[in-house]
């Protein structure tokens, strides 16, 4: 009957080391980065034109943000006459 005890070889073969510590948490992060690009691509066929996109939105909000400090009203002006 065969017995299955871990002092009968191969015990010491079973020895899993765990990883340095900034190992496993460059690990964690790069595989959570992984995931993250994923998750944004997802369904989406062209993703630099997307990233594209966003970059253009961030930057028309500047520049509103910019122009929209320094006038009065968005640039906008009443005239009557």
């Amino acid at each position: 009957m065969g017995l299955c005890l871990p002092c009968l070889g191969g015990a010491a073969e079973d020895v899993v080391e765990t990883p340095d510590p900034e190992i496993k948490r460059r690990q964690l992060a790069e595989a959570a980065e992984k995931r993250q690009m994923e998750a944004s691509s997802r369904g989406v066929k062209n993703p630099y034109s997307v990233e594209q996109k966003k970059k253009k939105q961030e930057e028309m909000e500047k520049r509103i943000a910019s122009s929209g400090s320094v006038g009065e009203g968005g640039g906008l002006r009443w005239q009557l006459g």
